[in-house]
């Protein structure tokens, strides 16, 4: 039996699996430099448009979020880029003040969604970047063609940007995932620490279509990260190495990274030193889960059905995932002399990008202990008569 845990991590230089499918030092900052300008054009931008094309009473200035796999550290490289692509979700949020009962004016929702299409056509046209059209809750800047910008709209009362402001400036905001170094953001220019925004309550998205509906970005975020503060990192790289298995095996569709995440999450055992045999857990977890509805009770008391793939769809996604469960099995338990056997099935289900190397692999020598120790007799059990009825 072999043990496989360090073609997926490893604590020492060589690169393996999960350092292959992290996010490059480039990547990370033509996307930031890329967030950070749609921030500062739109931060001007809007506030000069509030009282004029808003309507509302008097400048306002937006503040700003990285939302999403971003926001939680779980961006991976895609297997294919293009047609993959790195999503930042970053989210444009405006302080009203008047607050109607159902959410913001119901005019504004319309006037907001064009006033910022605009400012980003205008922005696009001086980087060399584009619009993506028919995106119905969000703007859809494509900045490479490896990676893209998506820009949802939100309003919440200004009175809870206050609250946010002084909980962002307070000393007693501390470290988090969602690391602000990390993802160079910067107060000053709107963006405050992920603990600040527990003070938002109301959120409202405006969609193309002119309409507010109702919306939380971060509830699945903040559910996800309590699951890893009871599970521990392991469970983010798994899903880190789900997202990747995904990738490979539908170059468009396929499971959500959010239903992949909940699905794992929901099942999860940690393993402590053995990221092959959690991973190969979790694609047993999924054989099971893709079939059906994916639910959340933690997230919105399991009303939302997370898994987006229908009919056929989920059986192949079973399927796909009860074969790689069993390929890593098949690895795992091949003996000593087969460890290039057992590599080349682990990259057959998750590509190159598991490294080739047999002194990655080890021998699973505390397997190889339970099964030499011989079984014991015991006395069979005295079974008195019965009579049913």
């Amino acid at each position: 039996m072999l043990k496989l845990n360090k073609l997926l991590y490893y604590t020492a230089d060589q690169r393996v699996f999960s350092d292959e499918i992290e996010p490059t030092d480039e990547q990370r900052k033509v996307l930031t430099q890329a967030k950070n300008d749609i921030r500062n054009h739109l931060r001007v931008g809007i506030a000069e448009a509030t009282v004029s094309v808003l309507k509302m009473p008097h400048r306002v200035e937006p503040r700003f979020r990285t939302q999403g796999s971003w926001s939680y550290n779980a961006c991976i490289q895609p297997f294919a880029m293009p047609p993959q692509e790195m999503d930042w979700d970053f989210g444009v949020y405006l302080p009203v003040e008047v607050w109607e009962e159902n959410g913001p004016p119901h005019a504004m929702a319309k006037a907001y969604f064009v006033l910022v299409e605009g400012l980003l056509a205008s922005l696009c046209k001086d980087k060399g970047w584009h619009l993506v059209p028919g995106k119905d809750t969000c703007i859809r800047v494509q900045v490479t063609p490896w990676g893209h910008v998506d820009v949802p709209l939100y309003a919440a009362p200004a009175a809870q940007f206050v609250r946010i402001q002084e909980r962002a400036l307070a000393k007693s905001v501390t470290a988090s995932v969602h690391d602000s170094v990390r993802l160079a953001e910067s107060a000053e220019f709107g963006e405050f620490p992920e603990q600040a925004w527990e003070e938002l309550d109301d959120i409202m998205m405006a969609c193309r279509s002119g309409e507010w509906i109702k919306s939380d970005p971060e509830t699945v975020s903040r559910w996800f990260n309590d699951q890893v503060l009871v599970h521990t990192e392991q469970l983010r790289r798994v899903c880190r190495y789900a997202k990747a298995w995904r990738d490979k095996w539908w170059e468009t569709g396929g499971p959500s990274s959010v239903s992949l995440m909940i699905a794992i999450a929901q099942e999860f055992k940690a393993q402590p030193g053995r990221d092959d045999r959690a991973f190969e857990a979790a694609m047993r977890t999924l054989a099971k889960a893709l079939k059906a509805d994916i639910r959340a009770p933690g997230i919105d008391g399991g009303k939302e059905d997370f898994n987006r793939l229908k009919g056929i769809e989920r059986e192949f996604a079973a399927t796909k995932a009860d074969d790689t469960a069993a390929a890593i099995q098949r690895a795992r338990l091949r003996d000593g002399d087969s460890k290039a056997r057992a590599i080349a099935e682990v990259r057959g289900e998750l590509g190159a990008r598991v490294p080739n190397d047999t002194e990655l692999v080890d021998a699973d020598t505390a397997a190889q202990e339970v099964l030499s120790v011989a079984p014991k007799k015991v006395t069979a059990p005295v079974v008195l008569a019965t009579s049913a009825g």
